[in-house]
């Protein structure tokens, strides 16, 4: 008697949502045999994006937290297979793989085609640098781990350098310039400050973040952090400002060099070191990708069940996805809105399995926080608590932003890891200096 085979179920991208989606299809579906569910990811590790900041700035140690997908998928009983998403064919249900190379070009592994019965697409975004002349040769574009870990290299190299030069009457020894001044761009700037004071507690005392360390903060619009409230805002503005942080508002970069970047309104700023920040799209590979619908930033464009409009077997959510909004917009490209939409994927999975109907997604703005380092935080918290919304700033803010950092550990490690984890952070806080120095 033939052993009736089981569905298997692909998704492609292991980030807050996609590995949050595998770790509970895992324990639902996996170590019950009721679906095969693989995962796919070009990295052999995952760190959550939204501290992408404070590894670039050297004072996240990657390695106390850092979640490894073998281990991940060992005892959430899931499949992984490292690899980076190549094409899509949708006639025979196949994912196409590019060959993975070592870092010296040899080969690991050929091209493969990966079957599904359902796909999941959850692989993100990267930065958008709208065409703009210089910024790919001058620029370090701060959407993965790989260029986080970059610049923080370049950023010692460069301290290390400034440290020894003569400084000119009236200038500082070194400039980072920020173009974008979203929330990566604002938490940037600030850790950067608190980074370049610990620095100088090392015998670099000549970076001074108040005198000779300038830090720059670039935006096309008219406030820093535009697509949040006002109020936040103005609060980050002024958090800031305190700390000499230069904010450029209404200033568009039409070109960076090696010297610095070019303003549409003439205005040149010298930069040490620049970082670009300024807006997100999807991955080029998905636009139109095996004729599937896509909008002008490559996000494929899902029902409200996250289905792609063109293809019911195929799932795509979080960063990469166009979801319509209950309210006639769009559904933000945050952390938050991953986490949701990667609970509700999993139900909806399994529905489609039972041959039930499936529920549309609504998403639930529970506001946001932005963090200032250790200086501060500032946010505003949605829903229940208040009428409209409720602005918090400080410690609390500083305490809620920790906290969605342990939701998302919760969601993927349970709660005794979870538990170890933060202890292990504490003690690590104890031996290691407070700023990754190599």
């Amino acid at each position: 008697m033939p052993v009736e085979r089981i569905p298997r179920i692909v998704i492609v991208g292991g980030g807050a949502g996609g590995l949050e989606l595998a770790t509970r299809l895992g324990g639902k579906l996996g170590r019950k045999k009721k679906a095969e569910v693989l995962l796919i990811d070009a990295a052999r590790t995952h760190i959550w994006k939204p501290l992408l900041h404070q590894l670039a700035a050297g004072s996240y140690d990657s390695h106390a937290e850092e979640i490894e997908y073998l281990a991940q998928a060992r005892w959430h009983h899931f499949r992984f297979r490292q690899g980076r998403m190549a094409g899509l064919d949708r006639n025979s249900k196949e994912v196409l793989l590019a060959p993975l190379l070592d870092d010296k070009g040899n080969e690991i592994l050929p091209s493969q085609r990966i079957p599904y019965d359902t796909l999941v697409l959850a692989v993100g975004s990267q930065t958008n640098d709208f065409a703009t002349p210089g910024v790919a040769e001058h620029a370090i574009q701060l959407d993965s781990p790989h260029a986080a870990r970059r610049f923080h290299e370049r950023l010692i190299d460069a301290c290390l350098r400034a440290h020894s030069l003569p400084v000119a009457a009236g200038n500082g020894r070194m400039t980072v310039s920020i173009i974008g001044a979203g929330a990566t761009g604002v938490e940037l700037a600030a850790e950067l400050h608190a980074a370049a004071q610990v620095l100088a507690s090392f015998g670099l005392e000549h970076i001074n973040p108040d005198h000779e360390l300038k830090i720059v903060l670039v935006e096309a619009g008219d406030r820093i952090l535009a697509a949040l409230p006002e109020r936040l805002s103005v609060a980050a503005a002024k958090e800031l400002r305190k700390l000499a942080i230069e904010i450029h508002s209404n200033e568009r970069v039409v070109e960076v060099n090696a010297d610095g970047l070019k303003m549409a309104s003439g205005k040149f700023i010298p930069s040490t070191l620049t970082v670009w920040a300024a807006g997100i799209k999807a991955p080029d590979l998905l636009k139109d990708i095996a004729g599937l619908e896509s909008n002008r930033i490559n996000q494929l464009v899902v029902e409200n069940t996250l289905q792609t409009s063109r293809d019911p077997s195929i799932f795509a959510f979080g960063d990469c996805a166009a979801c319509p909004a209950s309210n006639g917009g769009w559904v933000p490209a945050r952390a938050q809105a991953a986490h949701q939409q990667a609970h509700h994927a999993a139900n909806n999975i399994l529905r489609q399995l039972k041959g039930l109907p499936l529920l549309p997604f609504k998403f639930q703005d529970y506001g946001s926080l932005v963090s200032l380092a250790n200086y501060s935080s500032v946010g505003t918290l949605m829903g229940s608590l208040a009428r409209g919304s409720l602005f918090v700033e400080g410690q609390l803010a500083k305490v809620m932003y920790w906290s969605l950092h342990k939701q998302h550990q919760l969601a993927l490690s349970g709660f005794t890891r979870t538990v170890l984890i933060t202890l292990s952070e504490m003690l690590d806080r104890v031996h290691r200096p407070r700023i990754k120095l190599h």
